[in-house]
């Protein structure tokens, strides 16, 4: 489709940078008005997934979102339910899942999530088109957008028919050039909080899985590298964090998408460098576009003025899924 670069700014003046765009929304927007209903669904290693299900306005809707949150995410993270609140009031319903662990219960099995489980994802689209939906959209955040890429270039021309598009936020498509992006000095601050949560939930499972998690092996996760190298890769079967990275990062699946698929990074995301985007494949895709907005940060996208309560990023979804 093709490569787009805005020059139009998003951000107010007194969100100066990718830094102070990413962490203003994370910390101090409020999103009232999301009414979830939560479903568990049993997967096949008899572990479970939390869905949580927000209902348009329109009682017959057909129209269904599927949502994948970020890294150390939830179903309640402002940007997830910002982006609900806005498509439910449009006619969409709304499905925003938990991955493994993050729905506010620890998962059953050793396994976590990690950023190329599609096979959670699958599950989930599957559960949903067992339903009554005419047409299903694809919306994902951060590592859930690298999953949905990385799922709809898996599935291919064999999609289903009823997907009908997707859309992406701050993707970190090259997952190792993101990994060692966090690693500097001025992205330690994302580092650590993603450090924060991930160890105490490698601390419970060591608990319940001394043979597969050595609680010792914490001392030598100084950075996210570590912690994919030494608990992420093996834990999910890969040969260490570079592997892990190689076989899940979107870029290597996405020249089979075969649906409309709409790329939206910022050019200042502090985690996800613009030029680690594969670039010149993207110029070229049939399906894939990107949209390289010179502001709004990782997951950020405040803009200038908010109207009724949405950002950026959610009224040009509305758009696009309603194109």
């Amino acid at each position: 489709m093709a490569l787009i670069e805005t020059a139009s700014t998003i951000s107010p003046y007194w969100l100066p940078n990718g830094h102070f765009q990413s962490i203003y929304p994370a910390l101090f927007r409020k999103v009232r008005g999301v009414d979830y209903q939560r479903e568990r669904i049993v997967t096949p290693d008899e572990d479970f997934l939390d869905l949580d299900w927000s209902y348009a306005n329109n009682p017959e809707s057909r129209k269904l979102v599927i949502l994948s949150h970020g890294l150390e995410g939830n179903s309640t993270r402002q940007y997830i339910l910002g982006m609900v609140r806005l498509l439910n009031q449009h006619g969409f319903d709304c499905l925003a899942w938990n991955f493994r662990g993050c729905g506010g219960e620890m998962n059953k099995t050793a396994r976590f999530y990690h950023s190329g489980a599609t096979e959670d994802l699958d599950i989930v689209i599957q559960n949903a088109l067992s339903r009554h939906y005419e047409s299903i959209h694809l919306l994902g955040f951060s590592l859930g957008g690298n999953l949905t890429l990385k799922y709809l270039g898996e599935s291919g021309g064999n999609l289903n028919s009823k997907i009908r598009n997707a859309l992406v936020f701050s993707v970190p498509m090259d997952l190792r050039a993101c990994s060692l992006s966090i690693i500097q000095p001025e992205n330690k601050v994302y580092m650590h909080r993603f450090l924060n949560t991930l160890k105490p939930k490698v601390n419970a499972k060591a608990a319940f899985f001394p043979d597969r998690i050595n609680i010792h092996d914490q001392k030598h996760v100084r950075t996210l590298y570590d912690f994919d190298h030494i608990f992420t890769a093996p834990l999910h079967g890969f040969n260490g964090a570079d592997h892990y990275y190689e076989q899940c990062s979107s870029k290597f699946f996405i020249h089979d998408i075969a649906v409309p698929t709409l790329i939206i990074n910022a050019k200042n995301d502090p985690i996800v460098p613009y030029e680690s985007l594969p670039l010149e494949e993207l110029k070229a895709h049939a399906k894939v576009c990107l949209v390289a907005t010179p502001d709004g940060g990782h997951c950020g996208f405040r803009p200038t003025i908010v109207k009724n309560g949405a950002y950026w990023s959610e009224e040009r979804a509305l758009e696009f899924l309603s194109s």
